[in-house]
């Protein structure tokens, strides 16, 4: 559970606990960690491991979106940097307060295993909120923080490290398992969320998704592509009057029917009524 460095002076760790991805990277004036993994005490063998680089204190935590599996270790870091400010889109703060009670529930629930580990943790949100974009100093060199639009959650953020060519995306982009389609996700919207991250990226970019082995940006192209079809093909059936009841069996899915589900049922949501016709009887 070491770092591996991809870039000058970016490392990046998989933890084996949701296959959750922290990114830390380095500047003269210290270290940003973006995302501080599941818990509490995941969040302190993080800061071991952070530690051991002998890179230098970390001076700003980045949470790239809402979900407590990439915050919840924010306690911890607090513990050893009290003032270390965190940062993330102001809609992520607005969806953790509104749902990180009953999200800390319901994955107590089901992760047995780490019960307790869980509910011994304390949900400690950003105190540093954006709407738009957002650049963090560290001397040498300057990391870009930016809100792409609304994917797999409404508050999803990427980081960029110019320099190294390096963007870490969070969890619009998964390369361990097909994207999480959420009841807090917007199908709709994720392509062109994404085709603001490719934006970002060059032929030759690196890129840290929020689950699995970093990615070039073939790759990116592709799940977007991928999450396109899908959309389309909601917005095809929705506006044939196909009910959302009989939409999984109407068509050919670019993912299994159980993962995609949800996907569909939020993207029927997502359209207004003028792209919706009433269903065929």
């Amino acid at each position: 559970m070491t770092f591996t460095e991809i870039a000058d002076r970016v490392w990046v760790t998989r933890r084996p606990w949701y296959d959750v991805t922290t990114t830390v990277v380095g500047g003269e004036r210290g270290l940003v960690v973006v995302d501080t993994h599941a818990s509490t005490a995941a969040g302190r063998e993080l800061i071991r491991d952070v530690r051991a680089l002998g890179a230098g204190e970390v001076v700003a935590v980045v949470n790239t979106h809402w979900h407590l599996d990439h915050l919840l270790g924010n306690e911890a870091f607090r513990e050893v940097w009290p003032e270390v400010p965190v940062h993330a889109h102001e809609e992520a703060l607005a969806e953790l307060e509104r749902g990180a009670v009953a999200a800390l529930e319901e994955q107590a629930g089901t992760d047995k295993e780490h019960r307790d580990e869980l509910l011994a943790s304390t949900v400690v949100p950003p105190d540093h909120t954006f709407s738009s974009a957002r650049v963090l100093d560290l001397g040498d060199r300057a990391l870009e923080l930016v809100h792409p639009g609304r994917g797999h959650t409404s508050g999803d953020l990427v980081l960029r490290v110019p320099d190294a060519d390096v963007l870490v995306a969070g969890d619009l982009v998964e390369s361990s398992a097909p994207p999480s389609f959420g009841e807090d996700s917007w199908p709709m919207d994720w392509p062109l969320s994404l085709d603001i991250v490719l934006g970002l990226t060059t032929a030759t970019s690196v890129v840290v998704p929020g689950h699995g082995p970093v990615v070039d940006r073939e790759f990116v192209e592709e799940q977007r592509n991928t999450i396109g079809v899908l959309a389309e093909t909601a917005r095809d059936l929705a506006t044939r009057g196909v009910p959302l009841g009989e939409a999984l069996d109407a068509a050919e899915w670019p993912w299994p029917r159980e993962h995609v589900a949800t996907a569909v049922a939020r993207a029927y949501a997502q359209l207004p009524r003028s792209q919706r016709r009433l269903p065929l009887i």
